[in-house]
């Protein structure tokens, strides 16, 4: 009964933490020909949560270690602008190959930043139990499939969720450099300050992708 509790727990964690990670993926893809978008979900996905398997016997280390933070949110601030800019451009602009490729590389490096609460609330449910564990990381791979194509379809239909996805991957990535420890220690930042931050990170964000990709449009004319 222990076990199934337990088990139940990671089902419920894996849905209410999947939203951010299924976010960057449904963005990664959304500039791919529709017919590799399928390949790219499921490879990206299961990618990531190989390395989650390894990221779990560290993750609560990392969570300590200064600056790590900074830069990861860093590149998830990066990684936002910058699939901001690909999605606004046709899928035919990019040679298929490299578009996929790169696709897959953003899903990779932007899910391993920001999956150590996931991996640290699996962990933590499990009580060590390896096969939870395990249990846990590979139910969350159809959880995000599913939600990375539900989000890709609707960002096809909707466009402009392409900039309030980016916008709250700029949330994200601050959130994750205020959190760091050295931040924390250097400057104690109230409630108030962070949301101001956040804020300000996300227009920036926006703002940032909107210009570049117009740029970049006005280069290939």
């Amino acid at each position: 009964m222990h076990f199934l509790l337990s088990g139940f727990k990671i089902v419920l964690m894996d849905l209410l933490l999947a939203g951010d990670n299924a976010l960057v993926i449904a963005m990664a893809v959304r500039s791919l020909p529709r017919h590799e978008r399928r390949i790219g979900l499921i490879g990206g996905a299961g990618a990531a949560v190989v390395l989650r398997v390894l990221l779990t016997a560290v993750a609560a280390r990392l969570l300590t270690v200064p600056y790590l933070q900074i830069a990861g949110g860093l590149l998830i601030l990066w990684i936002a602008v910058k699939v901001l800019i690909d999605a606004s451009t046709p899928p035919d602009k990019a040679p298929a190959p490299s578009r996929f490729l790169q696709a897959i590389w953003y899903i990779v490096v932007a899910d391993l930043t920001m999956s150590t609460d996931n991996v640290l609330a699996i962990a933590g449910a499990s009580k060590g139990n390896f096969w939870l564990i395990a249990f846990g990381l590979a139910l969350s791979i159809p959880f995000i499939v599913f939600s990375s194509n539900l989000l890709s379809k609707l960002m096809d239909r909707f466009p402009a969720l392409i900039y309030l996805g980016a916008g709250i991957l700029g949330q994200v990535g601050g959130e994750m450099i205020l959190t760091d420890p050295f931040v924390l220690r250097l400057w104690h930042p109230v409630d108030a300050a962070r949301w101001g931050v956040e804020a300000a990170l996300v227009v920036a964000v926006i703002v940032a992708g909107r210009m570049l990709s117009r740029s970049g449009g006005q280069r290939a004319a």
